[in-house]
């Protein structure tokens, strides 16, 4: 009987074996890099030695394994009932339990130092070249570039995927889902320290090429840090489910050369500075109708219809809170209403642009109230003036 299952086995294996024979080794050294799964050590020191220390672990694995069950198989063969083995009578073995409790102390002694040696780096924030607050919100992220004089520079990053690709209305581009129209940009070669926070439920900032996950927690401020050494655009996720657009808040980072940074700075630090210069101006009705439908396109069309008929959101045309009272349409717009999909924007878009909006909603879609909002009137109503 056994010899005839080993005869079936050869003839079911024969036709299996002559397949690869045919596919070549070249084919399948392609086929395995293919459907290789692995960690990767990423672009910067911190991530190589983490890296490093998880195929040192795994090779260890790999080897306890092999000499596992290489004895397993070893006592099967040997030792069973067909060769005529006769099971031992002794329960118990003083000199077996001792060895099985030392080597794997020594095993986990080898593990736990390179373990506790990276660790602690990576929780070492010290000593870093920039500060940047990450803030998450339903669902997009906010940065800010802390600067010790208070010049601080901030700007939100939105996914840049169309609505047509998501809907499969268009091919599917290169980045699907994984691109933004304002990437973080860092300089390569300087340890940047990321503070993480929320704004409304728990997400997590996630970039495996600069070696950083992290939680970002409302009320909550976690530190985290990366420093690449090597120039590119590298791209995460939000790796926490936060809403029903979680899938819909990539992460892009591009690294470059100090010099080309400290120009990107210097431009945004011109945009806050147009900014706030733009405060003490009075706009004219057109000019806030123009700047309006801008904000309105990017930041409420997608919820409140491009013609304000609604959708997600309620409508905006012929809307009570867009045709009454101003100080209630700004109540909306700055702080959202509390448990639906509205959102505060009073901290997402700059007073700037939330009277030019508010200015569009009031006097579009056939509303026209005639209100012409002025940046310093959304400042001086956040300030409950």
């Amino acid at each position: 009987m056994h010899l005839q299952a080993k005869r079936l086995s050869k003839l079911a294996l024969s036709p299996v074996l002559m397949i690869l024979s045919m596919l070549g080794t070249a084919a399948w050294a392609e086929e395995a890099q293919r459907w290789q799964t692995n960690l990767t050590p990423g672009v910067t020191e911190l991530g190589a030695k983490i890296y490093d220390l998880h195929m040192t672990v795994f090779w260890i694995c790999v080897w306890i394994g092999v000499v596992v069950f290489g004895l397993m198989l070893y006592s099967i063969l040997t030792h069973r009932k067909s060769l005529g083995a006769k099971p031992a009578d002794f329960h118990e073995s003083t000199t077996v339990e001792i060895a099985w409790t030392i080597v794997p102390f020594i095993i986990l002694i080898v593990i736990a130092f390179p373990a506790t040696t990276t660790l602690l780096e990576v929780y070492d924030t010290d000593d870093a070249d920039l500060d940047v607050m990450i803030t998450g919100y339903q669902w997009k992220w906010k940065y800010e570039y802390m600067d010790p004089n208070g010049d601080n520079v901030s700007f939100f990053s939105n996914l840049r995927t169309g609505k047509n690709e998501i809907y499969n209305e268009d091919a599917k581009g290169q980045h699907y889902l994984l691109e933004v129209d304002e990437p973080m940009v860092l300089p390569v070669n300087k340890k940047v320290r990321f503070l993480v926070t929320a704004n409304d439920v728990i997400h997590s900032w996630w970039v495996p090429a600069l070696s950083v996950k992290r939680d970002a927690i409302p009320g909550f401020i976690n530190e985290t840090w990366s420093k690449p050494i090597k120039t590119g655009v590298y791209r995460g996720q939000c790796a926490e489910l936060c809403g029903k657009d979680h899938g819909f808040m990539p992460i892009v980072v591009n690294v470059v050369e100090e010099a080309e940074y400290q120009t990107w700075l210097s431009k945004k630090k011109a945009q806050s500075a147009e900014i706030k210069a733009l405060m003490s101006k009075n706009f004219s009705l057109d000019e806030q109708m123009a700047a309006g439908k801008a904000v309105y396109d990017k930041s409420c069309a997608a919820c409140h219809g491009t013609n304000g008929e609604g959708g997600v959101g309620k409508a905006i045309a012929g809307s009570a809170i867009a045709t009454g009272a101003l100080a209630g349409h700004l109540t909306v717009g700055v702080n959202g209403v509390p448990g639906t999909a509205m959102q505060a924007f009073g901290g997402q878009i700059n007073d700037v642009d939330m009277a030019a909006v508010i200015t569009y909603q009031r006097n579009a879609f056939g509303n026209n109230m005639g209100d012409v909002v002025q940046p310093i009137d959304v400042y001086n109503f956040k300030l409950g003036k």
